[in-house]
């Protein structure tokens, strides 16, 4: 595939394209794929892949399509496009149905819910405070470490009310999970590595589960308190208990800091849309959105489909893998004026499909 990276992205046979190619992201250059096949096979097989065969959903409405159609297009057994390790199986409430689905997903949501980040966002403004005011001033920091990772890493700790100095074995335990073998450079990592890290994980969530379940929840909002005390996660195995402690903790981390950082590149590289922020601050809810749009910190998504169906013009068949690509969607120009165009002002700003539609 090196050779296929260093192509005209217009002179590679459509067959040929894989946009799972972790190298492609690696090197910036999924970018044209992605645009030759909106515009030439919106929906796409790829025969041969590191994951195996795959089809590629890239326009706006084809992935809302999908998203709609739970009962046809399954969240079951898994939401990323590598199937699970037979031998080290997690289960995840994002990867299954309705009613399931709905009903743990409701028990965890009181944690973010709007009234309980109102009153958590004194301490996220004065732990923002405190991370900025120790940046070194007239020399070279890493923005990713110092201020991203620290701030989610911190909020983190609090939605799930674990040991505060112990924080960053969640953004190591969230780095973990998001790795595997199939990744290049630092990302790679051992399956056998991968899975004593994560039993790690288990063991420590583990201990603070009967904590919490042994004594009454008082009104606490944290995420295991919440699980403990939810009739909906009684009967979880410990593989089930990890797949969504893995659900939450990636969930958490993974999507922010790299909200955070994109952002800061975004408006250091628009100078333009810089200052109109610091003419008008009232931009910032919708910069957030654009932010999130023109990031796409989930990538993509996948779905299974339950029976055979036609879709975008082709024939898919039953258990195909169907992967829908959110960082192509947002920059689908049928849906979006200017796509590729960073426009903190931009209206309909949310009319997003960073975090997919529907469940």
């Amino acid at each position: 595939m090196s050779s296929v990276l260093q192509q005209d992205p217009y002179a590679i046979p459509l067959d040929d394209i894989d946009v799972a190619n972790p190298s492609l992201y690696e090197t910036d250059s999924h970018w044209p794929l992605f645009e030759r096949l909106r515009n030439e096979a919106p929906v796409h097989f790829c025969k041969d892949s590191l994951f195996g065969p795959y089809w590629s959903v890239t326009r706006y409405d084809d992935i809302m399509t999908v998203e709609k159609d739970h009962e046809t297009f399954s969240s079951y057994p898994t939401i990323v496009i590598g199937d699970q390790d037979p031998n080290f199986t997690v289960k995840q409430f994002i990867a299954v149905d309705p009613p399931t689905h709905d009903n743990q997903r409701k028990a965890v949501t009181p944690a973010v819910s709007p009234q309980n980040l109102s009153q958590l966002e004194p301490i996220i403004r004065e732990r923002i405070a405190e991370i900025m005011d120790e940046l070194p001033i007239g020399e070279e920091f890493d923005w990713v470490d110092r201020v991203s990772i620290e701030l989610t890493t911190q909020m983190l700790a609090t939605l799930f009310d674990f040991p505060f100095e112990d924080r960053r074995k969640l953004t190591f335990w969230s780095d973990m999970a998001t790795s595997s073998e199939e990744l290049a450079g630092d990302d790679s990592v051992s399956a056998e590595e991968r899975q004593a890290a994560l039993m790690e994980c288990l063991e420590a969530f583990t201990e603070i589960w009967q904590e919490r379940a042994n004594n009454p929840p008082e009104g606490k909002l944290d995420f295991i308190t919440l699980m403990a005390h939810s009739p909906s996660f009684q009967k979880m195995d410990p593989m089930e208990f990890l797949g969504n402690l893995i659900l939450l903790i990636v969930g958490g981390n993974d999507t922010t800091r790299n909200s955070i950082s994109g952002g800061i590149l975004m408006l250091n590289d628009n100078p333009s849309e810089y200052q109109k922020l610091k003419n008008d601050a009232s931009l910032i809810p919708n910069m957030v959105s654009e932010i999130i749009r023109y990031q796409t910190p989930l990538m993509h998504m996948r779905r299974t489909a339950t029976k055979d169906v036609m879709l975008g013009g082709q024939q898919i068949r039953e258990g195909d893998k169907v992967v829908m690509w959110y960082v192509s969607g947002n920059r689908d120009s049928t849906k979006i004026d200017r796509p590729d165009d960073f426009i903190i002002d931009r209206p309909g700003a949310r009319n997003h499909v960073s975090f997919g539609f529907g469940i």
